[in-house]
C-alpha cells in the first residue's frame, strides 16, 4: 500500500484477482498466500467463485494488544477500544448515530493521534452496536490522506477482535457498512484471541493497465 499501511479489503480484491488469472471455476475454490504491507505474517486467503463474484475468507493479524480508555477530548469524555497492532492502531468508538458533528471531532481526534503515535495507519471506527453498523475512517499519516470508506476490512477485523475480547468467547457477526455487509469470526481463548478471519465478496468490474509516472 502507498503509505506502507495493512488494507484487508486490498487482501481480498488481490486474491480474488489472482484467482481470477488462474482461471478458477463456478464452484471451485483455491487457497492463496500473500506477503503483505503492514504485517510480517502471511495472509492465508481462502476464495470460492460463486458466478460472477468471488467469496474471500481472509485470516487477518492478531492485535497484539487490546485496550480500554477514556480521555478527555474537544469538551467532552470520549469511551475508546484501542486495538493495537505492530504498525498501526484501530479505535473502536461505540454511537448512538453517525451525526456531522461526530464525525468532525473524530477526524480532528486522527489528526492529532497522526503526529503523536507514530503509527502508519489511524482507524478511528464508528460502531452502532444496536445494529451492527460500522462507519470507518482511516487516516494515513505519512500521505495526510484521510477517508470515509464504504467498506473496511481490518476495521471489520479489529472490532470483532473487539467483540471476543468484550465478550470473552467467539464471536460471528454481520457488520454493516456503507458499501455492504462483511462478516468477521474471532475465536478467543484463555484470555486471548486465537484467530481472526473477515468473509467478503469481490466482484471484478473492469480490467486494464495502469501506467504510473514516479
Amino acid at each position: 500500500m502507498a503509505g506502507g499501511e495493512f488494507c484487508g479489503n486490498a487482501c481480498m480484491a488481490l486474491a480474488a484477482f489472482i484467482a481470477f488469472e488462474k482461471g478458477l471455476k463456478q464452484n471451485d475454490w483455491t487457497e492463496i498466500s500473500l506477503e503483505v504491507s503492514g504485517t510480517d505474517q502471511l495472509i492465508q486467503c481462502q476464495v470460492k467463485r460463486n458466478l460472477d463474484e468471488y467469496y474471500c475468507q481472509v485470516t487477518m493479524p492478531i492485535p497484539k494488544q487490546i485496550e480500554q480508555r477514556t480521555i478527555s477530548y474537544d469538551g467532552s469524555d470520549l469511551n475508546l477500544i484501542i486495538v493495537r497492532y505492530h504498525e498501526f492502531i484501530h479505535i473502536v468508538i461505540e454511537v448512538e448515530e453517525f451525526s456531522k458533528t461526530v464525525r468532525e471531532k473524530v477526524q480532528s481526534l486522527a489528526k492529532l493521534l497522526g503526529v503523536t503515535v507514530g503509527d502508519n495507519l489511524i482507524g478511528i471506527l464508528l460502531y452502532k452496536s444496536k445494529s451492527d453498523e460500522l462507519a470507518p475512517l482511516i487516516y494515513i499519516p505519512h500521505l495526510d490522506s484521510m477517508v470515509w470508506e464504504r467498506g473496511c476490512g481490518s476495521g471489520t477485523a479489529s472490532l470483532g477482535a473487539y467483540l471476543a475480547w468484550k465478550n470473552k468467547g467467539e464471536i460471528v457477526a454481520k457488520v454493516g457498512q456503507p458499501g455492504g455487509t462483511m462478516n468477521v469470526v474471532a475465536h478467543y481463548d484463555n484470555e486471548e484471541l486465537t484467530s481472526l478471519k473477515i468473509e467478503g465478496s469481490v466482484g471484478i468490474v473492469a480490467k486494464g493497465k495502469a501506467f504510473i509516472d514516479v
